[in-house]
């Protein structure tokens, strides 16, 4: 888990989206709300099912397991190819191959979504604290976030492995406000999926979600977001 030390900042809201009124954290999922990772995830999917003598899945497939971590999606891969549940040895295994293939190439074919950098930064300037909470493993989150040139936006970085819970469980975010020291109702999450809404409701935080991201392929209106956003630059007035 990385954090830097806070810095104080007068926020001017007239420059910001109302829903922003009175908020001072802003806490962003990763996948699927500032990236595009699914390409290189899809091919480290599909390398670890050709190397244990599996069928390979598709991008499109792919798409709809993500978002619970990479144990999880190993997982779905596998109950995908073998058409059953795995085995706890062949589980194990899989997550280990495919660690090895997504952190070879975690960046390879993954891009950012229109808007995100200038409002990353627009928001940082306004004075508002931003941390990255993500069901991804901890140890990849620094190196895609220098690739992208995000990561001195963030205060803090907690990943799907940093905490003993993970989304949709409040802990991350919970934790999140109390290092930095601001009530949860002067927190929002930003999110693509149910597990970021669900965990930002539990938290006490607004909720804000976007439609193109990753959610199992069901609307993100269903999760009851307080407000759904086309893009991010819509946070700026």
């Amino acid at each position: 888990m990385r954090q830097k030390a806070l810095q104080e900042h007068s926020i001017h809201y007239s420059e910001l989206h109302p829903v922003l009124q009175g908020k001072r954290l802003i806490a962003f999922d990763l996948d699927g709300t500032l990236i595009d990772s699914v390409p290189d995830l899809a091919a480290a999917v599909a390398r670890t099912l050709n190397e244990l003598g599996l069928p390979a899945s598709s991008e499109t497939e792919v798409r709809d397991w993500v978002g619970n971590g990479a144990p999880v999606l190993v997982e779905r891969a596998l109950a995908w190819a073998l058409n059953a549940a795995p085995e706890p040895a062949l589980l194990e295994r899989g997550y280990d191959v495919f660690m090895v293939h997504y952190g070879a190439a975690p960046n390879t074919l993954t891009t950012l979504y229109p808007g995100v950098k200038q409002t990353l930064q627009a928001l940082h300037q306004q004075g508002l604290t931003l941390v990255l909470i993500t069901n991804k493993p901890e140890r990849f989150i620094e190196p895609l976030l220098s690739h992208f040139e995000l990561l001195d936006y963030f205060t803090l970085l907690i990943g799907g492995d940093s905490l003993a819970e993970k989304k949709p469980h409040p802990l991350p975010l919970l934790h999140a406000a109390r290092n930095c020291q601001i009530p949860p109702s002067a927190c929002v999450m930003v999110g693509d999926s149910r597990h970021d809404m669900a965990a930002g409701k539990a938290a006490g935080f607004t909720t804000l979600a976007l439609p193109y991201g990753y959610n199992h392929g069901e609307p993100i209106e269903t999760s009851n977001p307080d407000l759904v956003l086309n893009s991010l630059t819509e946070l700026l007035a």
